[in-house]
């Protein structure tokens, strides 16, 4: 008899902690502890979509004889008390790379017999090191030595059929509706990983930046919470990259590939420096002297800078809890360098909205872009977000969608309604001030003012 500890590991394919808990052999119990700390923050949509593959989850296991059980309260607590249920039986559970669940993981691991597997990346959780061992922080070289490594494969299938959950009493899942654009579960995540393998792929390297093309894969929610497999996905890149008939085609698969490979990296990092989750990386960084502009915030928060491209990205995100990748940076890079307003605050709202949000891949991207975080964007790069509407959503047809107000204004202004003449506002139907804002910066001043702030502070 065994406990399948599951934490973000929501699936039956390749699953080490599940395939292990299995082969102990007797009875099998995979449990989740809905743990009241975690469920306090606020990230409404994020844990809609956990509770939706919990379900998605049980039904799975039931499909094979089994069910999933269900614990309320500090892990901690819960799980050795259930193995003192069950008469001393091991716990397996997949490892994970925050600093929190690594401390609760030591305290469970102190009271009862807990085996950690890899799964939560492709490589597991700190394997990926320089010769005398110590941590990468550069992409690039950690990006070959991951490669170098034996590739990761697959493991086992799920099985047929499972042994009978035994009657232990279990807590409700809380009842939220599922996020509309993520329908939750093993099953989607395999739909959503055929369809991108099935042709989008292929154009990745070319297409992934275009706000206004469906070239991504939409797989991040699902590998945040292990409803796909990161060797899976991995796998799934090598294989499309060797078959690729096409120059181009290899490009675009080993660049979907690479992407995967920028999620390991920056799980490595939180593995290895727990610290970024509270300060910047480069000690320059923690000298910034940001601005307490709570109205500029608010204005980011809501899509009302004035800026299309931004405005478009913070309304999606709110829509969706989803993010464009391209999207993501441009608006990032405006709340840090045009409004220099503290990386920390965008993360914080990234992460209570992101349906795929995850401490590591979140902090690394705010990071790198702010300049303060290993391996990032040199500090004196600001992206233009005018230049980078033009680039990204040529036509507009991302700004027009997700902006609707600037749905009638010609294509020529849709990067910059200000500069529409009144004639143009009135066939537009959009007054640049009043039905949509004016910006609330102008991109020169901004830029030569953070400038000068990053320039005391990395000089120092």
């Amino acid at each position: 008899m065994a406990i399948w500890w599951i934490r973000r590991d929501l699936r039956l394919t390749d699953n080490l902690a599940f395939q292990s808990a299995l082969q102990a052999g007797g009875a099998f119990v995979p449990v989740f502890v809905l743990d009241p700390s975690l469920l306090a923050k606020p990230a409404e949509r994020r844990q809609a979509f956990l509770f939706a593959g919990l379900r998605a989850l049980a039904e799975d296991l039931r499909a094979l004889g089994s069910g999933l059980l269900i614990r309320s309260g500090d892990p901690v607590e819960e799980i050795p008390r259930l193995v003192e249920e069950l008469g001393g039986v091991p716990v397996f559970a997949e490892e994970d790379a925050s600093p929190c669940a690594r401390a609760r993981d030591r305290a469970v691991g102190s009271r009862a017999n807990l085996s950690l597997l890899p799964g939560v990346g492709g490589q597991p959780l700190g394997s990926v090191l320089k010769a005398d061992g110590s941590p990468y922080t550069v992409f690039t070289p950690f990006s070959r030595a991951w490669k170098a490594l034996p590739a990761p494969s697959t493991r086992a299938q799920k099985p047929r059929a499972l042994p009978a959950l035994p009657a232990l009493p279990t807590a409700a899942l809380p009842d939220m509706p599922t996020p509309a654009n993520f329908p939750a579960g093993e099953k989607e995540a395999l739909r959503r990983l055929d369809a991108f393998l099935d042709g989008p792929i292929y154009a990745y390297k070319t297409d992934r930046d275009r706000m206004d093309l469906d070239g991504t894969s939409t797989l991040s929610p699902y590998l945040r919470f292990g409803m796909l497999s990161a060797r899976q996905a991995a796998q799934a890149a090598r294989t499309a990259w060797a078959g690729a008939q096409t120059e181009s085609a290899r490009a675009g698969a080993e660049t979907w590939l690479n992407e995967l490979i920028w999620r390991e990296f920056y799980l490595s990092i939180l593995y290895h420096y727990p610290r970024v989750l509270t300060e910047a990386f480069a000690p320059a960084g923690n000298q910034i002297r940001w601005r307490q502009a709570p109205q500029d915030l608010a204005a980011w928060q809501a899509g009302r800078t004035g800026y299309p491209v931004v405005d478009a990205g913070m309304r999606q995100l709110a829509s969706m809890g989803w993010m464009h990748n391209r999207a993501r940076m441009i608006t990032a890079s405006f709340l840090v360098k045009h409004l220099l307003v503290s990386w920390q605050e965008g993360e914080a709202w990234f992460m209570r909205q992101l349906v795929d949000g995850d401490p590591a891949s979140n902090n690394g991207g705010w990071q790198w872009t702010a300049g303060t975080g290993t391996d990032a964007a040199p500090y004196f790069r600001v992206f233009n977000p005018i230049l980078q509407g033009r680039k990204f959503d040529p036509a507009g047809a991302y700004v027009r969608h997700w902006v609707p107000e600037l749905r009638g204004v010609p294509d020529q202004f849709i990067h910059t309604p200000w500069e529409m003449p009144a004639e143009q506002e009135a066939a537009a139907g959009c007054r640049v001030g009043v039905d949509y804002p004016l910006p609330i910066v102008e991109h020169n001043l901004a830029r030569d003012r953070v400038l000068a702030v990053y320039q005391q502070a990395f000089r120092r």
